[in-house]
């Protein structure tokens, strides 16, 4: 017999400040039956005075321990929920008064339903809003389910987690997007449209840090496609060299350190391993003569020649890619994606090439670009002065109206979907998004030293 229907779970380090509210968000929700656990994971500050003035409320269980980590922490609430929904409630956000009545509505409506998340109000220190983020409509408008939950404040169906084993205790963040990868693949989740929860932004969150995220994800998706058994699709990279010259000399023979642009590219690209063959292509004889001369023995290298009418700015690659999906030396392999990789990007390793191998396999795409976010207003002039574009607001944040810049070189695509649509970005479009490094292109003498600056910093690490 459940003796709730929602167990929420607070957990907490040294929110001392901030876990009063959290706490008081969920004892005042217009639905009262639910249990509360708070979890402290060996707080150094005044959290567990503040907690222990909870300690006789008959529906709040409070657990001590130390220094376990989020995803051990969100098993341990997980065994001991005795409801038939469970939510996370990071001890530093807060709940809106109907927010448990709302989501649980939901999914009492529907016994095939596993999951329901809100929209939610931006705060910050002092709780002051700051902007409104509103999600797409899952009922009319999602179609690719590659944008996850917010990993707090999403209500989750018991016996629907336990059934995909909980959260993985491997990884130190990113419980949200670990779960939500291998849930979809089972059960239905949805949003509910209402600004439910308050999600606070006060420069301690684990959200800032991007690079330990983008690796996270990164190891989460490879995990994913391993303990699946899932079969990524044969792939070969295509790598398009013009005679693009920067300072005089030809893009691909500038040199970064004592190597020319185009072995880094190469060197750097080799490290894939979803990648079947790599295709290098340009109308340059100088290019042809030293891939022929450098890598004539390695299998996985090979060029084929662009003509030089295929080879101008504005000239679409799909003639160049017929070209070389139906070449010679690619027959006996059944290729079924081509990934073009533009040199301009030099800093894109193998593990970001194989991440968007996972990618579009795991959301079932038909084509993917690396991306990354922008988060500034863009405007248009129509004659009369300066307009928005899409009418952006400042404080309303609309996943639709969400702009995202195409960077770092990444364009895969799915050869049955190219030859169906006739579009090197056919069909579904899923993104991966890269780093600031990953996403530097050299386009000019400026890009140049940067990419220089980089590469020598990058290599006084490596040295240590």
């Amino acid at each position: 017999m459940l003796d709730s229907l929602i167990t929420v779970f607070i957990t907490n380090y040294n929110y001392g400040r901030y876990i009063r509210q959290a706490i008081e968000s969920v004892l005042g929700q217009s639905l009262q039956n639910f249990e509360l656990l708070i979890i402290d994971d060996g707080s150094t500050d005044n959290s567990k005075e503040v907690i222990e003035s909870y300690a006789d409320h008959d529906r709040v269980t409070i657990i001590y321990q130390k220094n376990k980590g989020l995803n051990i922490t969100n098993n341990i609430a997980l065994r001991l929920s005795k409801s038939k929904y469970i939510m996370r409630l990071d001890a530093d956000d807060y709940l809106a008064d109907t927010a448990l009545e709302s989501m649980v509505e939901l999914l009492e409506k529907d016994d095939t339903l596993g999951m329901v998340f809100p929209d939610y109000y931006l705060v910050d220190a002092n709780n002051t809003e700051t902007a409104e983020v509103r999600r797409h409509d899952f009922k009319t408008d999602v179609q690719l389910l590659d944008q996850p939950a917010h990993g707090a404040c999403t209500v989750i169906r018991t016996s629907f987690l336990k059934s995909v084993g909980g959260y993985d205790e491997s990884y130190s963040c990113q419980d949200g997007y670990e779960l939500w990868i291998k849930f979809i693949a089972k059960f239905k989740v949805t949003n509910i449209g209402k600004l439910l929860f308050y999600y606070r932004q006060h420069g301690d969150n684990l959200t800032g840090n991007e690079n330990r995220i983008l690796d996270t994800r990164r190891n989460i998706n490879g995990n994913f496609i391993k303990n699946n058994n899932i079969e990524n699709p044969e792939t070969v990279g295509i790598i398009p060299v013009r005679g693009t010259r920067i300072r005089g000399e030809m893009l691909a023979f500038k040199k970064i350190g004592d190597k020319y642009l185009l072995d880094i590219k190469l060197e750097r690209t080799l490290q894939s391993k979803g990648l079947k063959r790599i295709v290098i292509t340009s109308s340059v004889n100088e290019i042809k003569e030293h891939i022929h001369q450098n890598y004539a023995n390695n299998d996985r290298i090979i060029f084929v020649e662009r003509s030089a009418a295929q080879a101008r700015y504005n000239v679409s690659l799909a003639g160049t890619i017929d070209q070389i999906i139906s070449h010679e030396s690619l027959k006996k392999y059944q290729i079924e994606a081509f990934m073009i990789l533009p040199i301009e990007y030099v800093f894109l390793g193998g593990n970001v090439i194989d991440d968007a191998i996972n990618v579009l396999s795991i959301f079932n795409a038909d084509s993917l670009i690396s991306v990354r976010p922008e988060y500034s207003t863009f405007y248009q002039h129509h004659g009369n002065g300066m307009t928005k574009i899409m009418n952006q607001s400042e404080y309303t944040r609309l996943e639709r109206e969400a702009i995202y810049k195409s960077v770092g070189g990444i364009h895969l695509t799915k050869i049955d979907s190219y030859k169906k649509e006739k579009s090197t970005l056919p069909g579904k479009v899923g993104h991966i998004v890269v780093d600031q490094k990953e996403a530097h292109g050299i386009f000019s003498s400026f890009d140049l030293e940067i990419a220089e600056l980089l590469m020598n910093k990058e290599n006084r690490i490596l040295k240590v």
